[in-house]
């Protein structure tokens, strides 16, 4: 994931920045407990998409 990229994508739920998830490919939103997904490289962030942060993600 490009660094200046993800210094400009925010969560489109709460508008809250985004961090990278290398092993899951995934841009996880704490305060919205999303997790969006990269597919080929580019993220999907509709929230229709996203997956739910179990409790134990939330407070990493």
């Amino acid at each position: 994931m490009d660094k200046k990229l993800l210094s400009i994508l925010v969560c489109p739920v709460s508008k809250a920045p985004l961090e990278y998830d290398e092993a899951a490919q995934e841009l996880v939103c704490r305060a919205s407990g999303l997790a969006y997904p990269i597919r080929d490289g580019i993220p999907v962030m509709m929230e229709t998409e996203a997956r739910q942060l179990n409790a134990d993600e939330k407070l990493k």
